[in-house]
């Protein structure tokens, strides 16, 4: 999956497949997620936020099932 580098203390880049509706997230220390069934708003919505990190943590984490890669 192609991943876009943001400007994220935490995040190094993003990743979403709109036809498996699967996210994936690598971070900073290296280690990569792919979290499942996330609508392509909630995507859209990550990218375009103040803070990538911030998003990811109040409205990703602990809301869709997820896998580390």
């Amino acid at each position: 999956m192609n991943r876009t580098p943001v400007t994220s203390s935490n995040v190094a880049s993003v990743g979403y497949d709109p036809n498996t509706m699967t996210l994936e997230v690598e971070f900073r220390n290296g280690s990569v997620y792919q979290y499942f069934d996330v609508p392509e708003t909630v995507y859209q919505d990550l990218m375009s936020a103040s803070s990538v990190g911030t998003y990811l943590n109040q409205n990703i984490k602990g809301s869709y099932r997820y896998a580390q890669v």
